[in-house]
């Protein structure tokens, strides 16, 4: 079994987790990924790293099968206007890839955004750091190892 760092971060902490992994050749989409674990895509969380006019870098999360609501976003961190980082940007900024990238464990803290819904499930699922893993916790557990906050963000 692999060992993220974002696995390895939880361990450290003590945090109750479920690891699941997929074969990333056969989802690509964060829906396909919601069906390839037969898990309900609104508890399936994709993170996205975004920039503000300021420049300051924010982190989002949002169910798999919602689009993010850059106005909503910038409201939810008192910024005037978010735009989705470069693709290109987000090994150097994070340490993760596309696909793969986690709230957990990122080169340095960023600003932590979860959409509202996810105080609906017990439990949401997000990714493990590495294309093929993902990590499934409670909000309650999460807070023990990074800082964030709730707020309405999707469409």
């Amino acid at each position: 079994m692999i060992k993220t760092n974002a696995m390895r971060i939880l361990d450290k902490n003590k945090i109750n987790y479920k690891i699941y992994s997929y074969d990333s050749s056969k989802a690509i989409s964060g829906i396909e990924v919601a069906h390839s674990l037969k898990q309900n895509p609104d508890m399936v969380f994709k993170t996205l790293v975004t920039t503000a006019r300021s420049k300051v870098h924010y982190v989002f999360l949002i169910p798999v099968a919602k689009e993010l609501d850059l106005k909503k976003a910038a409201i939810s961190v008192n910024e005037k206007s978010i735009e989705m980082l470069k693709q290109k940007d987000l090994f150097n900024l994070t340490g993760y890839v596309h696909g793969g990238c986690s709230p957990i464990g990122m080169k340095k803290y960023f600003d932590t955004v979860i959409d509202i819904s996810a105080q609906n499930n017990q439990t949401i699922i997000f990714s493990a750091g590495k294309i093929g893993y993902q990590i499934e916790t409670t909000l309650k557990e999460l807070s023990k190892v990074i800082v964030y906050k709730l707020a309405q963000l999707t469409l």
